[in-house]
């Protein structure tokens, strides 16, 4: 049905094998050259954040950007390179079907990272 679809994201810590907690994300919309800030959250301790970035029936097609800040988290870690060689991962997509939910997730080391689109 169209309009009960939502956006959501986690962030999975790949060098420790855990999800990763405190990690600042936002959430642009993106028109031509401008972005406008849609929201901002932390993940929890199950690397999720506590509720939709979009709630379900409000997402609009359209092209969106997921920033996240990443350097801070791994900060303190002793295998992390110093400086970090990953500061902010922005995932731009975009959402043409609004009838099936968004799950945007980032999977993250020190040094890499990978996006799918999930369920």
């Amino acid at each position: 049905m169209a309009g009960h679809s939502g956006l959501t994201t986690h962030v999975l810590d790949t060098a420790r094998g855990r999800p990763a907690a405190g990690v600042r994300v936002e959430l642009f919309r993106v028109e031509g050259q401008e972005r406008r800030k849609v929201t901002e959250a932390v993940t929890n301790r199950d690397g999720r954040t506590d509720a939709p970035l979009i709630e379900r029936g409000s997402l609009a097609p359209g092209t969106f950007e997921l920033t996240f800040h990443v350097a801070p988290y791994f900060e303190g870690f002793e295998a992390a390179p110093s400086p970090p060689f990953l500061d902010l991962v922005t995932l731009r997509f975009t959402v043409g079907d609004t009838s099936g939910h968004y799950h945007v997730p980032l999977v993250v080391s020190p040094w890499s990272y990978s996006t799918y689109r999930g369920s």
